[in-house]
């Protein structure tokens, strides 16, 4: 009953429109491979969820997740709330901005009063390099935010846990990667063949196909460079395929369509290049052990 429970307090707290509230969560089998971050995300479950103040532990702050689009960031900060049992709050910087002066300041404040309301819970921030980019031309507006976002980071009592996401990290004021700010930045590759393997029989189990009906192997070869999000939309893309010639899927098809298709590695191969090289000394990875594409330059 307590996602319900999570859902009629957010009702009554009136905050649609400042906060969205993420009914949706994700178990943490659903997130192929990650197990570094997995791994950092359980030794502290107790520690966020048991009272950290009857022991010399700090209660964990939050993680900054970073990495290629579509590699599993945003499947990850709702398995969090899925394996913690709390209610998922996003946060749309966005949806904060105001043509009046000050209002929008106003509208963040309130969005992170909300949220220490609703605790424990979990905040999302999708693509934070969007809303707070170093540098901005809105009259000092983003900065504002900043400074807000940050003094409540550093004040908050509340057991909020923070789950930032970032496509580009170059992007991030200085502000938000210093220490201390959250407890860990993880970089989140792209998938080698063994977690590859597993993305397949996830999506295909959730379509009500039987993974072993498939060459799983083979399939996971022919997809090397693909994200998980690539892989889930191949699988969809060979359905219609199959389903506009009155057959059932089969390797064939998923075969043909990872054939047909160009991935962001491929297509944006040197802006990964560069996140990696960013990464390699700045971020944890959050495979562990690190596969050799982490340290990689090379796709």
């Amino acid at each position: 009953m307590l996602p319900e429970i999570n859902k009629v307090k957010f009702q009554l707290l009136d905050v649609e429109g400042v906060l969205s509230f993420e009914y949706d969560t994700e178990r943490l089998s659903d997130v192929g491979g990650l197990q570094g971050l997995k791994e950092w995300l359980l030794r502290r479950q107790s520690a966020f969820m048991d009272g950290a103040e009857e022991t010399a532990l700090e209660k964990p702050k939050g993680i900054l997740l970073l990495g290629v689009q579509g590699g599993g960031k945003s499947l990850s900060a709702k398995a969090v709330a899925g394996l913690w049992g709390l209610p998922l709050l996003r946060l749309d910087f966005a949806l904060l901005f105001n043509k009046y002066i000050g209002e929008t300041e106003k509208n963040l404040r309130q969005a992170l009063q909300l949220a220490d309301l609703m605790a424990p819970c979990v905040l999302w921030v999708d693509e934070i390099e969007k809303s707070l980019p170093q540098q901005g031309n809105d009259e000092g507006v983003s900065q504002r935010l900043l400074g807000s976002f940050i003094t409540w980071l550093a004040e908050r009592s509340a057991p909020v846990f923070i789950v930032a996401t970032a496509n580009d990290a170059s992007q991030l004021p200085a502000e938000l990667l210093r220490k201390g700010r959250l407890d860990e930045i993880f970089f989140v590759d792209l998938p080698d063949q063994a977690v590859r393997e597993t993305i397949f029989q996830i999506h295909l189990q959730k379509r009500d196909l039987d993974p072993a009906e498939f060459d799983l192997g083979v399939l996971s070869q022919l997809s090397e460079g693909f994200s998980g999000a690539e892989i889930e939309q191949a699988i969809v893309a060979s359905l219609y395929r199959a389903a506009a010639v009155n057959q059932v899927l089969d390797d064939e098809h998923l075969q043909d369509e990872l054939a047909s298709t160009y991935p962001l590695s491929v297509t944006m191969k040197e802006k990964i290049t560069a996140q990696r090289l960013w990464a390699q000394d700045r971020a944890a990875p959050a495979v562990w052990p690190p596969t050799h594409l982490f340290y990689s330059i090379c796709v």
